[in-house]
């Protein structure tokens, strides 16, 4: 698995967080957008697409697939506010704020991911959440590979946890 960089956030009236990420990926536009763009790759690295239409104001609900200590997951539902194929997949939901996906085609087989999430939330909820993409985003560098789909109910919190601590 390659080394990405570290997201970066800004943060805008006290509580409005803007978090980003650039992956430069070893995968064409289309596969790429396949993992982040269908319910048949959202779950290999990061939620059941339980609800997708793939067009601006459509529905969409996100379930993330690893759950609490109590077994609850977290249910993201909203509406899809960006649609240009192989190109950008924007999700307004709850729970995790607009998060923006564009791709960039580079040569015949790479393709850069811009990744944004825009939330209110306090400053522990910023970490949080860029410890939680951090590690989302290997999982989609190692389901882009050909890896095996991430085995949900054997996930455990320790790479979040130590990513957490890296970005405090």
């Amino acid at each position: 698995m390659s080394e990405f960089p570290r997201g970066t956030s800004e943060t805008r009236d006290g509580d409005l967080h803007l978090l980003r990420f650039e992956l430069h990926l070893p995968h064409p536009a289309d596969a790429v957008w396949a993992a982040v763009a269908t319910p048949e790759g959202l779950p290999g690295w990061l939620a059941a697409a339980d609800v997708l239409e793939p067009r601006i104001g459509g529905a969409v609900t996100l379930r993330w697939l690893n759950a609490e200590d109590e077994g609850a997951h977290t249910v993201a539902s909203g509406t899809v506010t960006a649609w240009d194929v192989e190109r950008v997949a924007e999700y307004t939901v709850s729970v995790h704020g607009r998060i923006r996906f564009h791709l960039e085609t580079v040569g015949v087989s790479s393709t850069v991911l811009r990744f944004t999430n825009e939330f209110r939330g306090t400053d522990e909820v910023r970490l949080d959440n860029l410890a939680g993409w951090h590690h989302h985003f290997e999982l989609l560098e190692r389901a882009l590979a050909g890896a095996p789909v991430t085995d949900w109910s054997s996930w455990t919190p320790d790479r979040w946890e130590q990513l957490r601590a890296e970005y405090v």
